[in-house]
């Protein structure tokens, strides 16, 4: 009988995959060994031997890395080692042999277990998953000590079109495996947010995490099936079920294939309304996905990468890189960039900034915590308004709650153009600045952020959660997370209109704008414009294309009245008639 685990789903390419299973088992058996006096000091330098091969295998990887890998896939293996010099991991081992007369490999395990007991009793979601780092590098120091027999298992092992099943994978194992041609990845530890999860969503590799006691669950080299769209792997399959997923891929190629004949097709709909569809972009490397599959420019690119698995933040010179390279790559269509929204889930290298231990989501984070720390805001501001310069660039504002923080921005960026104009540097005087609309406070003031604001988008992910008063990633309580909820409809609505009144431009820039079971419902509501993940722009341009829009707005307009009444899924039913050739 088929047996199915279950975890959090990362789609890669492809929704589903299907491979043997390739078990990476990397548990270490250790027992503390005491050692005589007069050996501690050969202990320390075997221990200091081990760092020096670590550092050194690390360093090989690095230089390994394909022309092309994105960037800062190369960066989690700086941050790497940059650990293997940090005094919590190094001299807190050290101080164990000396201070207990016991083996290296010991010491290091057990200053292992204290730092991980220590992230995973933290509350915020990002920094428990730095316990992963820790992981990672004890692991690779272990290597050179001798107490992992097993961890080069990978070294001359065939795994293409394979899936990885492993406790977890560091980045180096992530960018080898992937340029090895593995099929998918099926990790015991972390979620969305772990490093594993961000390099194969980058990567372009399905995976499933989260799966408790996967390694010791499944079996070498049995068939298994990799579900990424529900976050299940399946394993002793039946012959219908597997018949069934060999027929969901061949049928997702050949979808595929027939919606890249609509790239360079008109994103208009059967009655002639041009709906613009933009792409939204987390790294620079996503670039090439937006252009192939025909975006008309960049609804949203999310710069806080540029922040994360760091020990320094990027200055002043390097977000005007990152943002140039971007620009020459899109080739003269637009570019939105969201100026930083770190601290809710997000660690910030050097600064005083304290993550909230309760309500992260409501404390300092995003558009407050630039205005508090100005250090952190500024050189970002001065690179957008001087890659300006150099294309069509929109900037925006995220988490705006009240009019007060878009004239205190507004304020900076006008003394960053009177700064600019002093050293003769270029930038657009007319670049557009715009506002996300994430917040509730903010979408009942719509109209008055419209009157002095170039343009406006719609962030649903959190207008959503703060409208609601439940967070989508704690899974007690996201099963409550609708966008068919009628208070976010009519919030939706009333953010279009208050922007049609005053001909302000807005778009919609979170998942459900990428849903296409939801475009007859946002076309009818108004909205022209929609910033969605490259890999649904095409789906999305389908669905736009057989849109009745100005049947679907009346249609529309008679059921907001009814909202209270009828149930989500039958709105959704209704609409459909309007996509009928």
């Amino acid at each position: 009988m088929t047996l199915s685990l279950h975890g959090v789903g990362i789609d890669g390419s492809r929704p589903v995959a299907i491979g043997d299973a390739f078990l990476l088992s990397r548990e270490p058996s250790l027992a503390p060994a005491e050692i005589p006096a007069h050996e501690v000091p050969k202990e320390l330098e075997r221990l200091d031997a081990a760092l020096a091969c670590a550092r050194r295998h690390l360093e090989g990887i690095r230089g390994q890395i394909p022309a092309g890998t994105p960037k800062h896939i190369a960066e989690f293996i700086d941050a790497h080692l940059l650990m293997m010099t940090d005094s919590a991991l190094v001299d807190a081992t050290r101080d164990l042999i000396k201070e207990r007369s016991v083996n290296a490999s010991w010491a290091l395990q057990s200053q292992r277990d204290t730092l991980v007991a220590i992230f995973d009793r933290m509350e915020d979601a990002y920094l428990r998953t730095r316990r992963d780092d820790v992981d990672h590098v004890v692991r690779q120091i272990q290597v050179f000590l001798g107490a992992e027999a097993d961890t080069d298992v990978l070294a001359d092992a065939d795994v293409a079109g394979r899936v990885i099943v492993a406790e977890d994978l560091t980045p180096a194992d992530t960018i080898l495996l992937r340029h090895r041609g593995v099929a998918a990845f099926v990790v015991e530890h972390g979620g969305p947010m772990s490093h594993t999860a961000i390099l194969a969503r980058s990567l372009d590799i399905p995976a499933v995490m989260g799966v408790h006691h996967a390694v010791q669950r499944l079996r070498q080299g049995e068939l298994l099936v990799v579900d990424a769209e529900t976050g299940t792997v399946l394993t002793e399959l039946e012959p219908a079920i597997l018949e069934h997923y060999r027929g969901r891929l061949a049928s997702f190629d050949a979808h595929r294939r027939e919606l890249r004949r609509l790239v360079r097709k008109p994103s208009a709909s059967r009655d002639g309304v041009p709906v613009v569809l933009l792409a939204n972009l987390e790294l620079p490397e996503d670039v090439a996905g937006a252009r192939d599959n025909g975006a008309a420019g960049v609804g949203l690119y999310r710069t806080e990468f540029l922040y994360m698995n760091r020990d320094a933040l990027p200055d002043e010179e390097e977000h005007l890189e990152t943002y140039l390279g971007i620009i020459r790559g899109l080739d003269g269509i637009p570019l939105t960039i969201r100026t930083l929204d770190l601290g809710a889930d997000k660690q910030i290298p050097d600064t005083n900034f304290r993550p909230a231990r309760s309500n992260p989501a409501l404390g300092l984070r995003a558009i407050r915590l630039c205005l508090q720390e100005p250090a952190l805001f500024l050189p970002q501001l001065r690179a957008i308004l001087r890659s300006s310069a150099h294309g069509p660039v929109r900037l925006m504002i995220p988490m705006i709650s009240g009019m007060a923080e878009v004239n205190a921005v507004l304020g900076l960026i006008n003394e960053a153009r009177r700064q600019m104009r002093r050293d003769g540097l270029a930038y657009d005087p007319l670049m557009p600045v715009g506002g996300m609309i994430e917040v509730p406070a903010a979408a009942l003031m719509a109209g008055a952020l419209a009157k002095r604001l170039d343009f406006l988008s719609i962030g649903t992910n959190d207008l959503i959660q703060y409208t609601l008063a439940i967070d989508r990633v704690d899974d007690t309580v996201s099963y409550l997370f609708d966008p068919l909820h009628p208070a976010v409809i009519r919030l939706i609505k009333h953010i279009i209109d208050a922007a049609a009144s005053t001909r302000t431009r807005v778009s919609m820039c979170g998942e459900m704008a990428g849903e296409p079971r939801f475009t007859p419902l946002l076309l009818g509501l108004g909205l022209r414009e929609l910033s969605m993940q490259p890999g649904s722009l095409l789906e999305v341009k389908d669905r736009v294309r057989h849109c009745d829009v100005g049947a679907l707005t009346q249609a529309v307009a008679t059921m907001l009245d009814q909202l209270d009444e009828m149930p989500a899924q039958a709105l959704l039913e209704q609409l459909e008639v309007y996509m009928r050739d």
